[in-house]
């Protein structure tokens, strides 16, 4: 039998901790409990959410990771959530331009 991984946090990249069932139910609890994205509802509007995201970010703390909180979200919203912690602006367009005025091309218009 494999000896058992007892120091996740030690020993396997971040992203391999979203693989373990402990995770799978946890996020699985967090859709059950909020099942509308938490973004789209501040907007005022109604839409499934279908990823359990930490709010605040992780950022690679095990702890946090296991017992932070977290917040439901849709796709889209996390997809911008992501965009706006790895690089501080959105990439959603409308009519060919970026809508976040913090999107460098924004900037330069300025």
């Amino acid at each position: 039998m494999p000896a058992r991984n007892l120091a996740p946090a030690q020993t396997l990249p971040w992203r391999s901790w979203y693989s373990p069932q402990r995770w799978r139910t946890r996020a699985r609890h967090q859709l059950q409990v909020k099942p509308l994205c938490a973004l789209c509802e501040e907007q005022g509007r109604i839409v499934p959410a279908t990823i359990a995201d930490h709010h605040p970010p992780h950022k690679g703390d095990y702890t946090a990771f296991l017992f932070g909180p977290l917040r439901s979200l849709c796709c889209d919203c996390h997809q911008g959530q992501w965009a706006v912690d790895k690089r501080g602006y959105r990439d959603d367009v409308d009519d060919g331009f970026p809508t976040d005025s913090k999107h460098p091309f924004n900037r330069q218009r300025g």
